[in-house]
């Protein structure tokens, strides 16, 4: 059985179970989190098509990424996430979806959906099925611990990651998740961390803008945004890609539900990363 490792248990998060879920819970419960345990719907709306989360570590971002999984909480029970990050290792395919059977963190097993990943890369004529990409990536395992938090075993994931970035390939790719996903309880998750090591209110004031363009969910704008302004962001693919998904899939708004930077929590501000948290539903 293919199984893929935890790459940054015991650096981005806490490595085994019992202090992972306080820290998990500690992010919930902290000031700048929401300030509450999740509680899952079972018959919830299902309103969410797709989250925007960071994907640093769980003491930097951790507070940030709860309002996402809070709210996604209160919406139901996806029985598919997908995930979406960018590349960080370049190594592996241009896109690539992971072909292995489970993904396993400190809380155990999450299940990949092999039928729907390969499907997707039927259809999506850039992705492939890989297994290099994913090997040393953070940016789609640290969301599996909220995940498997909220609904335990009752979900599977499909892992993909992005070298590429444009807005053609954002736009195959959405295009095509939307096929995909039209009859599923699904929901699409793009990991990006936003500014890298700019002064505090720099950072606010770049952020500001690809922000906005998420919220006018304008994927072409963002791509254009982050590159006029030199926004140091690490995934607008995914993001431009989440959108095209989910407007395909009938979304038809936006929420932003916070946004930090590191300097929030650590105090130090002379170089910070910026960290949002976002909604797109119908």
């Amino acid at each position: 059985m293919k199984i893929r490792r935890p790459a940054v248990a015991g650096s981005f998060y806490k490595g085994d179970r019992d202090s992972l879920v306080k820290q998990i819970e500690w992010c919930f419960l902290h000031k700048l989190g929401p300030g509450s345990l999740p509680r899952v719907d079972e018959r919830g709306p299902r309103h969410i098509i797709a989250m925007v989360c960071p994907h640093a570590g769980y003491m930097y971002s951790g507070p940030t990424a709860a309002h996402s999984y809070h709210k996604l909480a209160s919406d139901g029970l996806p029985e598919l996430v997908v995930l979406i990050g960018p590349n960080h290792s370049g190594i592996g395919a241009m896109v690539s979806v992971s072909d292995a059977e489970l993904w396993r963190t400190p809380l155990g097993d999450v299940t990949i959906d092999r039928e729907s990943s390969s499907n997707l890369v039927r259809k999506c004529g850039i992705a492939e099925l890989d297994s290099e990409a994913h090997f040393y990536e953070h940016s789609l395992e640290v969301q599996l611990p909220f995940l498997q938090y909220l609904y335990g075993t009752r979900f599977k994931v499909v892992a993909i990651t992005m070298m590429l970035q444009d807005i053609s390939t954002c736009r195959d790719l959405g295009y095509s998740l939307a096929e995909l996903l039209a009859e599923k309880n699904a929901v699409i998750i793009a990991s990006t961390d936003f500014t890298h090591y700019e002064p505090y209110e720099v950072a606010r004031e770049k952020d500001a803008l690809a922000i906005k363009a998420i919220l006018n969910l304008d994927a072409q704008e963002l791509l254009n945004v982050v590159k006029r302004n030199n926004i140091s962001m690490c995934g607008p693919g995914p993001v431009a890609t989440a959108i095209i998904a989910a407007k395909a899939l009938n979304a038809s708004n936006a929420s932003l539900l916070s946004y930090t930077t590191s300097g929030d929590i650590a105090g130090f501000k002379e170089e910070v990363v910026g960290y949002g948290s976002i909604v797109i539903s119908k």
